[in-house]
């Protein structure tokens, strides 16, 4: 069995199992016979083969509430995994109560079905197992030893995994059973594998917005639509249906018709628009409306936006019936525009390997243009899409497969209607000798990247897109399920040597990322050969100066803030040469430019090892007069060097947050840096990954500026009443602005005594909020101050020079426990630590502390083994060869991040 007790860890498989379909769950309860029991243990199975316990996990969340929280929120409420119980009864007065969604009780079905029918001497789950499924030797006896007392016996641990064991069984038995029909259903879907028998355009346009969220969506049925923050949910379906009323009402009302009776020339567009938006607001809008608002008035603001949509593809279609009136009468103008009929298509695509690929799919609206003498399938959008390129890709399925059918040519558009009217549209000869061509070898890269399964190398690539993973539904379990290392550059196919079937990609053949290009020359040739399956990431290929130059544009060159030009390829020309007389071969991938560096990508040669490289970081520092030697580190698909510069810039605070304050519901960030693309990296407080801190930097590291400028990016969105802030700065150099600040949660703590003392307020007031939580029966924050008032303020305790409190052995000690309760429960809370210290050595911060901060942040540290601590790992030394002033590392899950701090040279509290 799997036995976690490490938070970080647990929280980590709880992520990967929440994609699954089925778990099989059991607990353990401490001091069960006194009047104060504790959940102990949470045990899981996801794998209905295992008959010997090896792959249960173990989830010790004993004193951790914050676990068990996040064990709610991931796995109880979601509606699409399916729990299975023996005496549910009992485990949900501990996890989640009436909070839980899609149980499944053991007993229940096998009380229905009755221990005379089962033949055994009682219902419960040690007897099914034994005398029902055969079970030898079932303990029955461990369950009411001391769960509370560490460490557990094997014995213990034996006894509770195969609880969940025994529970797969019974429940597989019972429903062989009772209802032998549900079989295949919940024990086929068990290991998450969807039958690959068809796909759909959605998710052909999915794909190209993001590969893995693809992969999650095929086989788990995620959430797969980009939407940007705070943008209202629940307006697609109800403005699909109110659009298809419409169409519907146009068809047979015959007022509609009568608008149309004026001849061609005398129709107004804009006349007519709005006496069709009237009516149909009278006839179909506003009773649906008064009917939704009296169920729920919340639905408001969702009728609103989709009236808006509604409004501007009413225009749209009335532009179309005014031109087709010249070609029609008005008896048959809406009739001969709307085309009827069966909107559901499907057609098997002959792939490049032989195989057949099945595409199924639903159309939204089928119209005739008479002056084009045209068909053209129309597809509904309530958002602006992320990727016209992916849209494209859509809307050429459903023309393609129309074609095959009616033998005519078939446009294709894509009105996206909110949060104004936009349209794409694409004619056939656009693509009939193009994109239509590049669809057989895009639906056979899909269907490789749906046959990875994790934990092998080589997953589905990420997005090119990396702004689409701040708005990601999945972005979470995206992190999780994909922590797979790869040597793969991204979004490059790797062969499969045991796969005959597999297409190695052509260095000259096309690239189907991206299906826009061809819309510029639709005549262009293409040639017989299939496109190359890769992204189009930079790492694709290596490019020549000038290749180089043409892609990256106004990128190439960085104007600094002193009106100087830095010539990035002419540096990375200078590199390569210098690598070459030293015999390293190597080809250029391309360079960025940070405020403090020029990060340099190169792919070494065939034969060519990385370490011959990493060892010329002296010999690179001197031939290219350097202050500082270049950090150089692999990547995946290709090697960094990354080169200090000597007219190094400021990322100025200024220049990245304004003041404005955040609506109650948004998410609790804060300003990490400034990445090499330019943009600022923010971490998210709500995240597991990212809840707590640990800060270390040595003295000129910049460690000071950076808890100011972090300080200042929340208190500028964040207003006082929802937010508070509480500060320990024992050298009194660090906050003296911020002393008088309305967010402060108590004075600024400046000594040991009182930092004590608010570490142990923070742990009552976290006491506090649990139990608030549990009368209100929320499980964390959000849900309490959406259902209660007032609402609680979040609290972000900043600690700085941890170090100053330790000498002294008692202190260290309550101050160790406080943040060890902190960092393991409360998070959801809504309490979150940052800490932070100029000497990051093992006796100050702890295992304890180390373990229970999983966010990082390392500036320059003095030494490798002050940022082997700081980061985690014997292998991250990066911190102490960093440049100091702001230059960090930092490290919200498994792969570190070089940023620069920004830099607040004036405080102006707002």
């Amino acid at each position: 069995m799997h036995y976690l007790t490490e938070a970080s860890e647990i929280y980590k498989q709880i992520s990967q199992l929440s994609l699954s379909k089925t778990l099989w769950i059991d607990t353990e309860i401490a001091d069960w016979y006194t009047d104060k029991p504790k959940l102990a243990l949470i045990q899981v199975l996801a794998d209905y083969t295992d008959l010997n316990g090896e792959s249960a996990y173990i989830f010790d969340v004993l004193d951790q509430p914050d676990l068990t929280v996040y064990f709610i929120n991931q796995i109880m409420v979601n509606s699409q995994i399916e729990k299975v119980f023996h005496n549910a009864g009992f485990d949900l007065k501990y996890l989640g109560k009436e909070l839980a969604e899609n149980v499944t009780c053991t007993f229940k079905i096998a009380r229905k079905i009755t221990k005379e029918v089962l033949q055994t001497t009682n219902l419960k789950l040690k007897t099914l197992a034994a005398e029902l499924c055969n079970f030898s030797n079932v303990d029955a006896e461990e369950g009411s030893s001391d769960w509370g007392k560490r460490p557990l016996t094997q014995k213990q641990l034996n006894y509770a995994a195969m609880d969940t064991v025994y529970l797969a069984a019974v429940h597989r038995r019972l429903l062989e059973i009772s209802n032998p029909d549900v079989i295949s259903r919940v024990f086929n879907m068990v290991n998450n594998k969807s039958e690959n028998s068809s796909l759909t355009p959605t998710k052909v346009r999915l794909a190209f917005e993001c590969p893995r969220l693809f992969y999650l969506n095929h086989h788990f049925n995620s959430k797969s639509i980009f939407s940007p923050k705070y943008t209202l949910g629940g307006v697609g379906n109800v403005f699909h249906k109110l659009a298809d009323d419409f169409i519907n009402l146009l068809l047979i009302e015959p007022r509609f018709k009568s608008l149309f009776n004026p001849s061609a020339t005398q129709l107004r567009i804009d006349e007519i628009t709005l006496e069709i938006q009237q009516l149909f607001y009278q006839i179909k809008f506003f009773p649906y409306l008064q009917d939704v608002i009296a169920k729920d008035a919340s639905k408001a603001p969702v009728l609103l936006q989709v009236w808006q949509g509604l409004q501007g593809l009413i225009k749209k279609f009335t532009e179309l019936l005014v031109i087709n009136r010249r070609y029609c009468s008005a008896e048959t103008v809406i009739q001969n525009t709307f085309i009827s009929g069966e909107h559901n298509l499907e057609y098997y695509f002959d792939l490049p390997n032989g195989t057949k690929q099945l595409i199924r799919g639903e159309f939204d609206c089928l119209v005739f243009n008479f002056e084009l003498k045209r068909l053209c399938i129309v597809e509904f959008k309530t958002y602006q899409p992320v990727d016209s390129a992916a849209q494209l890709a859509q809307a050429s399925l459903y023309s393609y497969m129309l074609w095959k059918q009616k033998k005519a040519p078939v446009d294709s558009a894509v009105y996206c209607v909110l949060p104004e009217f936009k349209e794409y549209k694409y004619s056939w000869e656009q693509l009939e000798n193009t994109v239509h061509q590049l669809i057989p070898y895009k639906l056979l890269q899909m269907q490789q990247w749906l046959s990875w399964e994790s934990p092998n190398p080589n997953p589905p690539p990420a997005t090119t897109q990396p702004h689409l993973c701040e708005i990601c539904p999945q972005q979470q379990k995206c992190q999780t399920f994909f922590d797979v290392e790869s040597n793969a550059p991204p979004n490059k196919v790797i062969p499969d040597n045991d796969n005959p079937d597999f297409i190695a990609p052509s260095k000259k053949q096309e690239d189907i990322s991206d299906f826009s290009h061809y819309l510029e020359n639709p005549t262009r040739n293409l040639t017989p050969q299939p496109p190359s399956l890769r992204g189009k990431g930079e790492n694709s290929k290596p490019l020549s100066l000038q290749e180089r130059g043409l892609e990256r544009g106004f990128s190439d060159t960085f104007k600094s803030q002193k009106d100087t030009f830095i010539n990035a390829d002419e540096i990375g020309a200078s590199l390569v040469a210098i690598l070459e007389s030293f015999k390293v071969n190597v080809d250029y991938y391309g360079a960025d430019v940070s405020p403090a560096f020029i990060r340099v990508k190169i792919k070494p040669h065939l034969g060519v090892k990385v370490p011959s490289i990493l060892k010329l970081s002296t010999d690179l520092q001197v031939q290219l007069g350097l202050e500082n030697p270049p950090l150089i580190a692999p990547q995946a698909g290709y090697v960094s060097v990354d080169l200090p510069r000597q007219d190094r810039q400021i990322a100025k605070f200024e220049d990245f947050i304004q003041k404005e304050f955040l609506p109650p519901t948004a998410p609790v960030k804060i300003a990490i840096g400034v990445g090499i693309d330019g943009k600022l990296l923010e971490a998210d407080l709500s995240d597991p990954n990212t809840c707590h801190f640990l800060v270390g930097g040595t003295t000129g590291s910049g460690k000071s500026e950076f808890l100011r400028s972090l300080l200042l990016s929340l208190i500028y969105r964040h207003s006082p009443q929802h937010l508070k802030i509480a500060l320990v700065d024992p050298k009194r150099v660090t906050f003296p602005e911020f002393e008088q600040m309305s967010w402060l949660y108590s004075p600024v703590v400046k000594d040991s005594d009182r930092a004590v003392e608010l570490m142990q307020e923070l742990v009552a007031e976290m006491e506090s909020r649990y139990q608030k939580f549990e009368k209100a029966k929320c499980a964390d924050l959000m849900t309490y101050n959406q259902r209660s008032s007032p609402a609680l303020p979040r609290i972000v305790c900043i600690f700085d020079e941890y170090a100053d409190f330790m000498a002294e052995k008692e202190i260290r000690t309550i101050l160790e426990q406080s943040i060890k309760r902190l960092g393991a429960m409360a998070r959801a809370a809504g309490i979150h630590l940052i800490i932070s210290t100029q000497r990051p050595e093992a006796s100050i911060v702890t295992t304890i502390i180390r373990s229970n901060l999983p966010g990082r942040v390392a500036l320059r540290t003095s030494s490798q083994a002050d940022s082997c601590i700081i980061l985690g790992g014997k292998e991250k030394t990066t911190a102490a060869y960093l440049l100091g002033k702001g230059d960090l590392v930092y490290q919200g899950s498994s792969h570190g991040q070089r940023l620069q701090s920004l830099l607040a040279q004036t405080i102006k509290l707002p």
